[in-house]
């Protein structure tokens, strides 16, 4: 079997590009937009419409292997590839790729998905993030179209990890609907929660934090009013750098405020994502690594989640080795080809470290599905519902595709 055809069309994602820089200087929510002046090169608008680009192969069999490009909601952040819009990829997809791939055998795809993840665009410059991704996940499934089976037993193989026929825990993220969406995510029996989107210092966190800790006591309360006492899902806060911006970067200060945190959460478990943002990976990992050592000497239990600067393969492998966190996001756009986000969760769970393989809101139900089978293989300690931010709608994609692939396994298991 080989490529007989490489075709690209334009698409949408799950959610929206935003402008972060633009929102943390206090861009004014607007409806479902922004009103402000953009801050971040490319962006034309604080909000605008999230863009995928879908890459499909046509087989020798007549058969189509999918994969959808897409880059996240905070493209262009904190070290992280610029806006990604469809238009722009289109030609270089149906040229200069379609080259390359039109008429090659399909056969394994370790090999392949690392050549193109690695493969230099015309300019010499490596690939956008969001082509490498959606380019590897249309390979992956080339090769289980030909062997067969699910994308989850192709990566089992290659990457020999074994499967496990049990579910990978599933974390719902709120977005800014953060109360009635966090009713959605516990009446589904989210297994992770509830993300909230605490990245406004005056409008969600407080000035010392006394909003996010009403927040989160109120969620304590609701997990038992609604979830029942077998009910005990994990607490997992994003706060985008805005404990630093409240507490001036004082690490005693935000080590003191988490323990208190806490004891609002308690008796569920606590992980807070992004507590700092020092502005450079460098820092960033300085700043982590000691506000982790700070947590374990109070003798709290709160972890810490690594996401900011936390881009690429070689940083997450950074980050693990300096212990700066208990935990890393492996945010899966960012890392380009879906073999980096393999390899970035077996080196995590190599070396003691928390796997999150995370990704956006802004990614598409074909990525999403795509993801499962990634998380399957590689057993990550949770994975995000993507894509969206309504709760419903990525729970039920990533869900489904994982049941429905646990099924298979478990019948083909005998």
């Amino acid at each position: 079997m080989y490529i007989e055809k490489v075709l690209a069309a334009p698409g949408l994602t799950g959610f929206y590009f935003d402008d972060q820089l633009a929102i943390k200087k206090g861009a004014g929510e607007n409806g479902a937009a922004y009103s402000g002046r953009p801050l971040t090169p490319g962006f034309i608008e604080v909000r605008q419409r999230g863009e995928s680009l879908c890459i499909m192969f046509l087989l020798s069999d007549g058969q189509v292997a999918y994969g959808d490009c897409a880059a996240v909601q905070y493209s262009g952040a904190d070290g992280r590839d610029p806006l990604f819009l469809a238009a722009d990829f289109i030609p270089l997809v149906e040229g200069y790729l379609a080259e390359r791939l039109e008429g090659m055998q399909i056969s394994t795809f370790r090999a392949p998905a690392e050549e193109f993840d690695a493969l230099p665009g015309p300019d010499g410059q490596r690939m956008h993030t969001a082509l490498r991704y959606g380019l590897t996940q249309a390979l992956l499934h080339a090769v289980a179209i030909k062997e067969k089976k699910l994308m989850c037993e192709v990566l089992a193989e290659e990457y020999n990890t074994g499967l496990i026929a049990e579910p990978v825990p599933i974390f719902a993220q709120t977005g800014d609907d953060r109360y009635s969406n966090a009713d959605k995510a516990i009446i589904k029996r989210a297994d992770v929660l509830p993300h909230g989107l605490i990245n406004n210092v005056e409008l969600k966190l407080g000035g010392s934090g006394e909003k996010l800790y009403d927040y989160v006591s109120w969620l304590r309360k609701r997990v038992a009013e609604l979830g029942g006492e077998d009910y005990r899902p994990v607490l997992h806060i994003d706060v985008y750098g805005t404990l630093g911006l409240a507490f001036e970067n004082n690490l005693e200060g935000i080590a003191d405020y988490l323990a208190r945190l806490e004891t609002a959460a308690s008796p569920l478990r606590l992980r807070v994502e992004g507590p700092v943002d020092m502005g450079s990976k460098e820092q960033q990992i300085e700043a982590l690594s000691r506000l982790k050592i700070l947590l374990v000497t109070k003798g709290t239990k709160v972890e810490i989640v690594a996401d900011e600067w936390c881009n690429t393969l070689e940083d997450v492998r950074d980050f693990v080795d300096a212990g700066a966190g208990h935990m890393v996001q492996i945010k899966t756009p960012d890392l380009g080809g879906i073999n980096n986000t393999i390899d970035a969760i077996l080196y995590a769970r190599a070396h003691g470290a928390g796997a999150y393989q995370g990704g956006t809101c802004n990614e598409t139900d074909r990525s999403a599905r795509v993801c499962v089978h990634l998380a399957l293989a590689a057993r990550p300690d949770q994975m995000l519902a993507k894509p969206g931010m309504g709760v419903d709608e990525g729970m039920m994609i990533v869900m489904n595709e994982m049941q429905r692939a646990l099924r298979i396994l478990k019948y083909r298991s005998g």
